[in-house]
């Protein structure tokens, strides 16, 4: 059974050894432990059973506006709702916060990425050329508007 909870200082481990597999230039350890949660930051994990993170999404916000950061499944736990379920629960979050919107930045060829953020009312806004590096590609912008009427 998967869990959604704050990320702990004894998920990075876990979420580092994520960032390596998901991502051609991943975030360091430290820029990993700046992201956990405090009065800027929301930063959730997927737990298993075992209280390891299988999964987690990072946000940032400034009045009210949010950044995500970075959204990761475990390769081996892809394709079983973890990402829905993060999404879900960093939505609630957001609202919560009474944010504006939450954006993010996603690779034009990741399809799956942007087939679950589009499921979760995200819409490209935008492009961002030659954004990626390793290998060079653009991002897409995708937006999600939180306005009265969802709350």
């Amino acid at each position: 059974m998967i869990r959604i909870t704050d990320a702990r200082l004894n998920h990075i481990d876990a979420i580092e050894a994520m960032e390596k597999q998901c991502f051609s230039v991943p975030w360091t350890r430290e820029m990993l432990i700046k992201q956990l949660p405090d009065d800027m930051h929301i930063f959730l994990a997927a737990e298993d059973d075992d209280g390891e993170a299988v999964g987690y999404v990072g946000l940032m916000y400034v009045l009210d506006e949010g950044y995500i950061s970075n959204v990761a499944v475990s390769p081996e736990r892809r394709r079983q709702g973890i990402g829905d379920m993060l999404i879900e629960e960093l939505i609630i979050r957001a609202r919560a916060k009474k944010l504006s919107f939450v954006t993010l930045e996603v690779r034009e060829s990741n399809l799956a990425a942007l087939k679950l953020y589009k499921k979760h009312g995200f819409a490209e806004v935008g492009r961002r050329r030659k954004y990626y590096e390793r290998p060079t590609e653009d991002a897409i912008l995708m937006t999600r508007f939180l306005g009265e009427e969802e709350q």
